[in-house]
């Protein structure tokens, strides 16, 4: 499936401002705006927090890279480019565990 094909199957976002992503000390370290452009990675996130309790473990990165399909390749060849998906390497390789937390409009 390509990422398109996931995105259909994820819960609305229409509700939301963005989303905030917090690191074990409750401090905000990355966050996705509702923004043109950012909206597929923002439904992906929100999926992943409405899957995962709010909890972005390794377990639920790798779930995320499965959504993010395609685009996971050109991430790792350039890194940088897709920091949403960066994260998600991120916390397989250090096997973190943060918290996601979807802002209200």
């Amino acid at each position: 499936m390509q990422f398109k094909d996931f995105l259909a199957t994820f819960p609305a976002i229409e509700h939301l401002a963005g989303l905030n992503v917090l690191n074990e000390q409750g401090e905000l370290i990355h966050n996705i705006p509702a923004i043109e452009g950012k909206l597929g990675s923002l439904k992906l996130y929100n999926a992943l927090f409405a899957k995962f309790n709010g909890k972005l473990t390794a377990c639920a990165a790798q779930q995320g890279l499965e959504w993010f399909a395609e685009h996971v390749e050109d991430a790792k060849n350039n890194p940088g480019k897709h920091p949403n998906i960066d994260l998600l390497f991120k916390v397989v390789d250090e096997d973190l565990t943060l918290t996601l937390e979807p802002i209200a409009k």
